[in-house]
């Protein structure tokens, strides 16, 4: 994902873009939008995969019904009716794909409380398909190539077929095949050619689906979103279902099956979790302590800091400062082998020192890359300035252009997404007034300016 529109969603009301990089770092005031902005990625990868309606109830985002999702325009200018948002994917570095820029947006509606997608779009250089699916209304798909382009039509109780809730491409892609069923010749199938284009034919058919059915919309198969407190530790863990949730609850047993049954992982995952302990001053060496000899029964899970020249205690996770428990899940997610490929992270700095928070930063220089896209929603300037420092003095393999900082500012009713970059020296450009502001009247303070 390289950028992201909004527009009626929330404190956003403009229509607005902001730009993405492998490394997205959010930043502002409380409530000017930001867990919103992480919701709204969430929602338009579901949408785009095809495969549900979003739920903008589910954890860690929980943004209420349509009529507190939409933008109020004060107490005289109502709520508008829709809200749409929309993204554009390139390749790794910045380089198109195959030359071309993928575009998808997405336009919701109100179905009852809730709000549903109403209409989709999808483009790549000339091929290109707009769906609408409102509620009660027929089923319509345009699309067009570079021959031209067409348009069907479903009725409404063939629409009705649709389940929506479980494939959102389903429609898309039936309403496609059955125009070249055997029954082909009937004209209900057919797609109706628009401002004089030719019959729609295999060619067209083909460039459609390559379109449509493409890995690039497949942006995050996996995906974390973390909530902004995390689980609290326990003094043992009993095993059970290994089920992933945003306040990290399943990552001891996860760290335990890696343990018990893919040493060679676990080896892997140790080191790595150990290399940042030492970074941040956490920890030197995290364990797993079985309290019986199966993987069934319960087990512990300990840390233990290095002294000078001994090795000190070995200490269970709940006797240790609570920074370690909550940022736990966060690191253990991004260095695990198979970690996802999309990140939304709310306030990962909590409860750290601040030295650790900078040696947060240094970790998500490390990770972001063509593989790993990181969203983070941060308050710590230290993290902030450590991103800064590695990109000037080249410590990570990331470039200014792979920086992006996003400073949401509020306005009377609005809020605008000022999309920030870095140059070679760790410099931030383009910065409104607002964004240093607060800091430079509490240091100018501190020495009595």
């Amino acid at each position: 994902m390289y950028e992201i529109t909004l527009e009626n969603f929330r404190c956003f009301r403009n229509r607005q873009t902001a730009r993405l990089a492998p490394l997205t770092l959010l930043v502002g005031e409380n409530s000017t939008g930001k867990t919103s902005f992480l919701a709204i990625i969430r929602a338009l990868v579901d949408v785009a995969l095809g495969f549900r309606n979003p739920d903008f109830k589910e954890e860690p985002y929980d943004l209420g019904s349509f009529d507190e999702i939409t933008h109020r325009r004060g107490a005289s200018g109502g709520r508008a009716k829709t809200f749409e948002a929309g993204f554009r994917v390139i390749g790794p570095k910045g380089q198109t794909v195959d030359g071309m820029t993928r575009h998808f947006s997405v336009t919701f509606g109100k179905r009852g409380t809730a709000p549903v997608p109403v209409r989709r779009c999808f483009s790549m250089g000339s091929t290109w398909a707009d769906e609408c699916f409102e509620t009660g209304q027929p089923y319509i798909l345009r699309i067009g190539t570079y021959r031209g382009s067409w348009e069907k039509k479903v009725p409404t109780d063939a629409a009705a077929g649709f389940d929506l809730d479980d494939d959102l491409l389903a429609p898309l892609i039936h309403t496609l095949r059955s125009s070249f069923s055997k029954d082909e010749q009937k004209q209900d199938r057919k797609f109706i050619p628009m401002s004089g284009s030719p019959a729609f034919n295999s060619e067209d058919e083909k460039l459609i689906y390559g379109l449509l059915v493409n890995e690039f919309w497949s942006l995050a198969p996996l995906l974390f979103a973390s909530a902004p407190v995390r689980t609290k530790p326990r003094r043992t863990y009993d095993p059970s279902r290994l089920t992933s949730d945003p306040e990290g609850n399943y990552v001891p047993m996860l760290l335990a099956n890696t343990y018990f049954q893919e040493r060679d992982k676990w080896r892997e995952l140790k080191q790595r979790l150990e290399d940042f302990g030492k970074a941040a001053g956490l920890f030197d060496e995290i364990s797993i302590r079985p309290l019986g000899k199966r993987d069934s029964e319960p087990f512990q899970l300990q840390v233990r800091r290095f002294g000078a020249r001994l090795k000190g205690p070995q200490r269970n996770l709940i006797d240790v400062g609570y920074g370690v428990s909550q940022v736990l899940p966060v690191i253990t997610e991004l260095l695990r082998p198979d970690a996802p490929f999309l990140f939304l992270l709310q306030q990962p700095e909590i409860h750290l020192h601040p030295s650790a928070q900078a040696a947060l930063g240094s970790l998500f220089c490390h990770v972001a890359g063509s593989e790993r896209l990181l969203v983070v929603e941060t308050h710590s300037d230290h993290l902030i300035d450590r991103v800064r420092m590695d990109v000037r003095d080249k410590t990570t393999t990331l470039r200014p252009e792979d920086v992006s900082i996003l400073y949401f500012e509020r306005g009377d009713l609005d809020v605008r997404i000022h999309s920030l970059r870095i140059d070679e020296e760790g410099n931030i450009l383009g910065a409104p007034d607002g964004y240093r502001q607060f800091f430079m009247e509490e240091t100018n303070r501190s020495i009595g300016l």
